[in-house]
Order: C-alpha cells, then structure tokens, then sequence
C-alpha cells in the first residue's frame, strides 16, 4: 500500500472566551463510555442531487449505502465557499470567527489583514482536531486543506498528528501540477514538510491510500481515530479514468435544459420539496442546450460525464476505506460523516481571456477523445450547475439554495439507520456532533453550531426551534435562515445585490421573492441579520466589488510578483542595452 482571534468580538465575546482555555477543557473525557472513531468525508463542489443516494446519475453504491444504515439529511446548509466551509467544519464557529471570512482568490485589498479575513485560521480558534487529540484520540488527514500556508498555518499545526495535504482551493487530479494561472505550483505537504506526488498519483486512489496507510501504522493502538478525507473530486478539473466516465457518455446529451427539469422532477418525487414546488425559468442570458454547435455539445455533453465518473472513482474508493475498516473490525464503531463543503461551480476558466495559452503552457487539451485522463482539463460550467443544483436557485459562490444545500450524511454507532432527516442542520453542527459523541467536554456556548446527536439518536425532530436565527455571510452573499423563512442576498452577475424573502416551506426553488408583501418579517429578519454580522465581525464589501473582476486582479499581481526577476533582469538589459547604443553613437558623432 502506498504511504500513503480573532474570538472576541461583539456581543459574543464573554461566551466564546472559552476557546481560549479548550484545550484544558477538551481533555475531560467521559472514560467509561466505548468512544467511537470519526470518519468525516468531504466532497468538493457537488451539488445536492448528484449523488445517487439523493436521485443524482452517478453510481454512488457505496455512499448509497452509508445512507441505507444511517441518516440522510435534506435541510443542511454549507458556506458557498469551499475554505470557510472547511473552517467551521473543523472548528463548529461560524467563518469570520476562524480567520477564514473568504477564500484569498476573491478578497478585496482593504479587507487584507482584518481581523476574521487573514486567511488562515487565526490565534485562539482550535479545531476538533486539537480537541480530540487532546482527549486521546489519533488524528490524520488526507485531502484539500487551503486554511492558511505560512509557518503554522497547515494542519500539523492544528492537532493532525499525520497529513498529506495539498494547500491550495484546487490542483490536477493526475500529476503534481497547478489548476489555474493564481497558483505557481500545487503544494502538497506531508506531516507538515514539501512533499511530491507519486508518478502514479490519482487524487481519491492516493488520498484514500493515505488514510489506510496512517491507520494501518497504528493498528496496534488501542486509541480511537479521528481521519479527515478531504477529496479533490469533483472541482475544476474534473479528471477521472476513463472505465468511470465512459459508461455516462450517451446520459448527458439530453442537454442542461432536460436535465434541469429531470432533477426537479425527481426531487418532487422523492419528496424533497413539496409536490406544487416551482422551477424558476434558466436565467434569460444563458445559452439553451440546442443553441450550440454540434461540436460544442459533444465537448459539453463529455464534460457531464467525466463529473459523473469523478464521483463514481471518488465513491469506489471510498468503498475501498470501508471495507478496509470492515475487515479490521473497526467499522462497527466508527461514525461516518459525509458531505459537500458547497454548491456546483459555475466557473467557464477556458473562456476567461489568456486562459488558452497558459492552458497550452502548462500542458492542458481539451481533447474529447480523452477528455478527463492525464493532460485534459474539464469542467462543467454555468449551465450545466444551473442544471446540477436543480430543484434549486443558483450555484457555488452564491447564498442561494443552489450555493448552500448540500449532501450529508452520518451513519454509525448510536445513529438511527435508515432514516431521513427534514429538520435544520449546518456546517458548523459538525464539530460539536463529534464532540458529544466521542465525550469531550466543550460547553455548548463556545460554538455557533450545536450537537445533532439527539436528532440522529431520533431522540429530538431538530437541534433548532422556529425563532431560531442562523446567519451565513461569504464576500458580500448573505443569507439567514428562521424556521421555513430565508432572507437572501446575492451580488451580481447572479444577483441583485438586494434583500429577498422566501417561504423554503411552500418556494425551496426561490422562485418567488415575497419580500413587498411582509414586510415586518422581513424588517425582523433584517434585524436579526445585523446582529448577526455585528456579533460575527462581518465587513462590508468596498463600492463597486466585482468577485470576478477581483479574481483576475489577484491573480494579475500574483503572476507580476513571480515575474519580477524577470521584469527585473529585462529592465537591467535594455538599460545596459540604450548604454552600450549611446556610447557607440556618442563616438560616431564625435568623429
């Protein structure tokens, strides 16, 4: 086998003082109860019905089966954004608690260095990795970390005692490489040092592996494990061997249009959202399935696929991982956590200006033939999300249904087999979940999120009441949930940048913004928002804040900063150049 703060702030500040003494808190454990090991599985961009266990196209067997033994969840909301998702996984705070407000790609220059936007997870935020290593347990990690790269920014800082860990939102899925012109190189780093990939290398086969190897060291211990698989599958660009994808290539010529409406359909069916649900209309400047040439749809049709295929290589070796804890008897009394840190990603990189030539510079075809094997660069783009986040609004990036709703599931010891889920659940619920569970002591006050363990036990319908508020904030896209009530705000190009009002209980698609016609819940909700930006040290975005437009910015001054050995040199030679063409003319004309 291969070897494989900023806390105190706002009205918060007296409960969260906590934190800063967990460690001694954590350590308290309740001996006499058989701990049970942790398995949190994270999936990166997948949309709430791509799994086949919520009625998406890809065969998903064996997450298919953790939700037949276990509980599935149809009310659980994300970030919608991948590292403050990953954030208040880690840590049960919401994301400006943790230092990681945003992701560094789209951060404004005058929220730089702010408290909450340091991107990283800043002094005083301890993660359920430090509390449960501190109670005894073995930690590991293997995957997608992107929580900070400086001296003591990486997971082996923050209570892993073993890691492989790629810093960065993203890389290729087939070798040691960068995905996007903002990254030089994909850094990968192993228990805390550089390391290199394998020639080998596959993401989810050399993640899993690692996760295997760590515990197969240590299968002498008698200590319970708490392993954090963080899979690349299924973010840009979705690469996957060709006996995974090869099955789904005739499925996804229907087209995004059909598509769309086939999710929604499903999810009535299935009894996700209610029967007399609406599907809002594609938005009016994305282009329909049969506008495109029939080259175009080939290439698009193939990109749908490689996505469902990524999903199937990343469920295939998943099943691997439990089959290894089934034989070594360890599966019985693990508790597996799985989810998606966020919506769909929208992104088209191959249409972005310059995006062609340092594709061809770093050895990337989008050949169709072998569109998702080593060398190819895939990825699905806004109509095929719009599509994959159906019966809902939106995608990735955005506070609305499509960027938020997510898979999850936990199955295991003192978890209900077989059930679903309709009630609230968040993010930042997962780490006091396992806290209850394995029993550490850490008082309720010193999170955002709260223990599901009574729900998964069926011993209570929700860890939230009807008043309850919960607030969610990522660079300007905001959201607050209250019983069946959702105020949204979303910025352009998918936004308006104004506040909406749904009923998620009669509108999950957000179809109908309801705002103008209650106003004083709206007006309360509003309210209830501020205080949670206040408490939470939310910051407002600068006057005219495009996240696109500030992508391209930061990545510009990223590549200018790499470059300016370059700039340096070349101005030095053309100095020294007009030098040497000076003097010889200032000889010619004193002849």
């Amino acid at each position: 086998m291969k070897r494989v703060q900023r806390l105190l702030i706002g009205t918060g500040a007296l409960a969260l003082l906590g934190l800063l003494v967990a460690p001694m808190a954590s350590a308290q454990v309740d001996r006499d109860t058989t701990r049970p090991n942790f398995l949190v599985v994270l999936i990166d961009d997948a949309a709430f019905m791509d799994l086949s266990a919520y009625g998406g196209e890809a065969r998903t067997p064996h997450i298919d089966a953790l939700a037949a033994r276990g509980s599935l969840f149809t009310n659980y909301h994300t970030s919608p954004l991948c590292a403050p998702t990953r954030a208040m996984l880690l840590t049960g705070l919401d994301n400006h608690l943790t230092g990681v407000a945003t992701i560094p790609e789209v951060l404004p220059p005058e929220h730089v260095g702010q408290p909450g936007y340091s991107m990283r997870l800043e002094p005083g935020v301890t993660t359920v990795a430090s509390r449960l290593s501190q109670a005894g347990y073995r930690t590991y990690m293997a995957g997608k970390w992107h929580l900070g790269h400086g001296e003591g920014d990486l997971p082996s800082d923050h209570g892993f005692d073993r890691t492989f860990i790629l810093d960065a939102s993203g890389a290729d899925n087939w070798e040691q490489r960068a995905y996007m012109p903002y990254y030089a190189t994909a850094d990968w780093f192993e228990d805390g040092a550089p390391a290199r990939l394998p020639d080998d290398f596959y993401s989810s086969e050399f993640l899993v592996d690692q996760i295997m190897g760590y515990l197969e060291d240590s299968e002498s211990s008698d200590d319970p494990f708490f392993a954090y698989l963080a899979f690349q599958a299924i973010h840009i660009p979705i690469q996957a061997p060709r006996e995974f994808t090869e099955h789904y290539r005739a499925l996804y010529q229907m087209g995004w249009d059909e598509l769309r409406v086939a999710r929604w359909e499903r999810a009535r069916a299935m009894g996700f959202i209610p029967d007399d649900a609406a599907l809002g209309d594609m938005p009016g400047d994305v282009r329909p399935w049969d506008s495109l040439t029939d080259e175009e749809r080939a290439l698009y049709a193939e990109s749908m696929a490689v996505n469902a295929g990524m999903l199937e290589a990343m469920d295939h070796h998943l099943g691997r991982l439990i089959d290894y804890l089934e034989a070594n008897g360890t599966l019985e009394n693990t508790i597996i956590i799985l989810a998606s840190d966020n919506g769909p990603e929208p992104n088209h990189p191959v249409g972005m200006r310059g995006f062609g030539l340092w594709m061809a510079m770093n050895g990337y075809s989008q050949d169709l033939e072998t569109l998702g094997e080593r060398g190819t660069y895939a990825f699905i783009g806004t109509e095929w999300a719009l599509a994959a986040a159906s019966p809902f609004n939106l995608f990735k990036f955005y506070a609305s249904e499509g960027g938020l709703r997510a898979p999850f599931i936990i199955a295991g010891p003192g978890v209900s087999q077989g059930v679903r889920v309709d009630t609230p659940a968040y993010v930042t619920d997962i780490t006091p979940t396992m806290l209850d569970f394995g029993g550490v002591a850490a008082p309720a006050d010193q999170f955002t999120g709260r223990s599901l363990r009574a729900v998964l036990a069926g011993e209570a319908a929700s860890a939230y009441g009807a008043d309850d508020s919960v607030g969610m904030e990522v660079s300007g896209n905001a959201a607050l949930y209250r019983g069946s009530w959702k105020l949204a705000r979303n910025l352009p190009p998918w936004g308006d940048g104004t506040w909406h009002l749904y009923d998620l209980s009669l509108d999950p698609g957000e179809t109908n913004n309801i705002a103008g016609d209650h106003p004083e819940i709206l007006a309360s909700l509003r309210a209830d928002y501020e205080s949670y930006a206040t408490a939470n040290g939310v910051l407002e975005l600068p006057a005219g804040y495009d996240p696109l437009a500030q992508v391209a910015t930061n990545t510009l001054a990223r590549v200018h900063a790499r470059y300016m050995w370059l700039y340096i040199t070349a101005a030095v030679l053309a100095l020294a150049l007009v030098g040497i063409i000076g003097r010889i003319g200032w000889r010619i004309f004193a002849r």
